[in-house]
């Protein structure tokens, strides 16, 4: 984005890129269908040392002028929940389209290159002298401009890593602290042996950490806990947090108990629960929290057991051991210092022709289409201004 932005301008661009094909970030995303962006895009929806520092690049290019991109190109695209839009044939089409308007604005790009140093050149006007290796061969280009477009630390097998924070390092930049964000959630107590047996199974929630809280689906795995609901709340969560899960989140689980125990005695409380939880949800719940009320009606269950029952449906409280981490990371929580950087130009302040855009730096999105947002964004902004 930043390289079509500068070459519309007359600027010549080159793309020095590490991988053997562009876009591998983008083929994979939103199950290869690529959650590109969302309708409704706010500050709210960002994480970072300065929650401003985004207005200005998301409101020079905003959601609509991408999907204005998208719609010149012919690609269809789909609404889904949360006002989420992607693909509805491909991701490839959203990497096509992008590598159709590089080639229309005249930019280069190398693939299978090496970043080995680069050098501010000693001059009245900025300047930079990169070397690096492409398919092997030693190369030596200096540049007026340089943007830094690295990503970050996760996924690794995409591509994913620091070399963006060397870059500011060596510049004078500050780092703010780096974290996996939009992971799934790990067990070492008897708690993952839960997950184990109810890997697979998916069940609507609402689940909150630190005055945050999000309604989305959870899904078991066999480490731990995953899925839309627990990846947006895991960039809240800070290692020795409990996080608190209403699996009823629709209802008050102690007056329901209580209003089906007067119109349904006889049934037993797994059987009711099956109406709203899985089977086998149910039956990992009954041999944590009712082991010995298994086979007991509700007519004969305390109400003061099934108000504590009922909380508990509501406050699920667990306590994960950690993170999956970088490996399976959508993104890195922190990054290079804003303060650093311009909002307006995404320009160091103290190092004129410098530029940092998406994931490398301290913005970090929501699932739903935010990420790539900021990365279309932000890379206008320092194509607008390199």
């Amino acid at each position: 984005m930043c390289a079509i932005t500068a070459a519309g301008r007359g600027r010549t661009v080159l793309v020095l890129e590490k991988a053997n094909k562009i876009g591998k970030k983008i083929l994979m995303s939103g199950g290869g269908r690529c959650n590109f962006t969302n309708y409704l895009v706010d500050a709210d929806n960002y994480l970072s040392a300065n929650p401003h520092f985004c207005k200005s690049a998301l409101s020079q290019y905003t959601q609509w002028d991408f999907i204005k991109l998208v719609q010149q190109h012919g690609i269809a695209f789909e609404e889904r929940k949360h006002q989420q839009l992607f693909c509805v044939d491909s991701a490839k089409q959203i990497v096509a389209m992008l590598q159709e308007e590089c080639d229309l604005a005249g930019v280069k790009i190398s693939t299978h290159c090496e970043l080995q140093s680069i050098t501010s050149m000693e001059s009245d006007e900025p300047g930079y002298s990169l070397a690096y290796s492409s398919n092997g061969s030693p190369q030596k280009i200096t540049c007026q401009s340089l943007v830094v477009a690295t990503g970050a630390l996760s996924v690794p097998s995409l591509g994913g890593s620091g070399m963006g924070y060397d870059i500011a390092t060596q510049f004078g930049l500050e780092l703010t602290q780096r974290r996996a964000g939009l992971v799934p959630f790990m067990f070492t107590d008897d708690f993952k042996a839960v997950c184990e047996r109810l890997s697979g199974v998916s069940v609507d929630i609402e689940v909150s950490c630190n005055n945050r809280h999000f309604r989305e689906s959870m899904l078991f795995t066999h480490r731990g806990i995953s899925g839309p609901a627990i990846l947006q709340i895991s960039s809240y969560w800070e290692p020795g947090d409990t996080i608190a899960i209403n699996l009823l989140p629709d209802a008050d689980a102690a007056q329901w108990l209580c209003d089906t125990k007067r119109e349904k005695g006889s049934s037993q409380l797994k059987t009711v629960l099956q109406h709203s939880l899985s089977k086998a949800l149910v039956y990992e719940l009954q041999g944590m929290w009712w082991p010995e009320l298994a086979d007991t009606p509700l007519a004969e269950i305390p109400d003061t057991r099934l108000q504590g029952l009922g909380r508990q449906l509501n406050q699920w409280l667990l306590k994960p051991s950690g993170t999956e981490g970088y490996r399976t990371a959508e993104v890195t929580l922190g990054g290079v210092d804003t303060n650093g950087i311009s909002s307006k130009t995404m320009e160091a302040k103290k190092q004129s022709g410098l530029f940092f855009v998406g994931e490398v730096l301290d913005v970090s999105g929501h699932l739903g289409g935010f990420n790539f947002q900021w990365a279309w964004s932000s890379g206008y902004v320092a194509g607008m201004n390199a």
